[in-house]
């Protein structure tokens, strides 16, 4: 008997033991968040290139620009002088034009069709080239600054002898022939 009380204050102990000893509840882990340092967003340069103006049309005061935006050429009727509101508004643009360019001096030119004489068309071309010389001159434009010439029927722009032609060659031609830019 004593055995077996021995046996079963073992077994009390042991089971004693075992009941007080139980495993502590083991603490919350606590995982910290990584600190994140925020470093300001580099700042973005922009740099524009600047490409070099490629001008797209004439160069001012030149030639072309003279040609083209302005109008070197006047027409006349058969047998005239007289200038008409066409006629006029070029030469408008002309002396606008040149008192732009105070430098350029210009060459007018009195041109006929191939009908009638040698003669009579170096009268009626110098009388175009001087109602051309005239007008310019009205407009402000310094007469020391412009030459004429008749160059009659000997140079003729379109070559052909019908109406189309022949209108085309009845012309106040102004040339420019010094001062001019480019």
């Amino acid at each position: 008997m004593r055995k077996l009380m021995m046996t079963s204050a073992s077994i009390a102990l042991f089971v004693g033991v075992a009941a007080c000893s139980s495993t502590p509840e083991p603490e919350p882990v606590v995982v910290e968040e990584p600190v994140v340092v925020e470093e300001p967003e580099p700042e973005v340069v922009v740099v524009e290139e600047t490409l070099p103006v490629v001008p797209t049309g004439p160069v001012e005061g030149s030639l072309e620009d003279f040609q083209v935006n302005v109008g070197d050429r006047v027409y006349f009727d058969l047998d005239q002088y007289r200038l008409s509101a066409d006629a006029q508004g070029i030469l408008q643009r002309q002396a606008a034009w040149l008192s732009s360019y105070p430098d350029v001096n210009i060459l007018v030119a009195g041109n006929c069709d191939e009908r009638g004489t040698r003669e009579y068309n170096l009268a009626l071309g110098e009388r175009r080239a001087s109602v051309v010389k005239n007008y310019l001159v009205d407009l402000g434009v310094d007469p020391a600054r412009i030459q004429t010439v008749s160059y009659g029927k000997e140079r003729p722009l379109a070559l052909g002898s019908n109406e189309a032609s022949w209108a085309q060659n009845r012309n106040g031609f102004t040339q420019l022939i010094s001062g001019v830019v480019g």
